[in-house]
């Protein structure tokens, strides 16, 4: 009865905190989203906006991760076969890190200081990630030439749909 039963709370807890699937998969940023701002690895403010403007004209990766996500750690090598794969891929990482200091760690700790890092110093809960319906991490989208979403949700770097969409941005 006990194996019963921590069986039955064991799926229950999995269940409601397993990731789901945005109902809405979106194209384009909002204008509260794109007003987001982030901080670089110096402490200097960006918006999401500038970010995407700097990158214009390529096919972009964002990757959202923090060094306290234990999938997101088991994925950062397939993430990195990724972005050798694609030598013509910008890549970002938007770190979902509680402090500047776990930020500066975790991107120190896990080799991550020669790619371009973000971390929302304002936490979880912004007007980017509300718009994204941000609800699980590791996730990946990938931002088109004009900066807009041509892949909203993957949760792997493995996902073979994240492939399909740069190689069909890139014809």
């Amino acid at each position: 009865m006990k194996q019963l039963l921590t069986f039955m709370m064991l799926s229950i807890f999995t269940l409601g905190c397993a990731q789901k699937t945005p109902e809405v998969q979106r194209t384009q940023f909002s204008k509260e989203a794109l007003n987001q701002k982030l901080e670089d690895e110096n402490g200097k403010n960006i918006s999401v906006q500038e970010i995407l403007n700097q990158h214009k004209g390529k096919v972009l990766v964002i990757d959202f991760w923090a060094g306290w996500c234990r999938d997101c750690l088991q994925a950062l090598p397939k993430a990195e076969e990724l972005e050798k794969k694609n030598p013509n891929i910008d890549f970002v990482f938007f770190s979902l890190e509680r402090s500047k200091e776990k930020f500066d760690s975790s991107l120190e700790r896990f080799n991550m200081k020669e790619k371009e890092n973000y971390w929302f110093a304002s936490g979880w809960k912004n007007d980017f990630n509300n718009y994204i319906d941000l609800n699980w991490i590791p996730r990946y989208m990938v931002i088109d030439q004009k900066s807009n979403i041509a892949k909203y949700y993957a949760i792997s770097p493995e996902d073979p749909e994240i492939q399909k969409t740069i190689d069909k941005l890139l014809k």
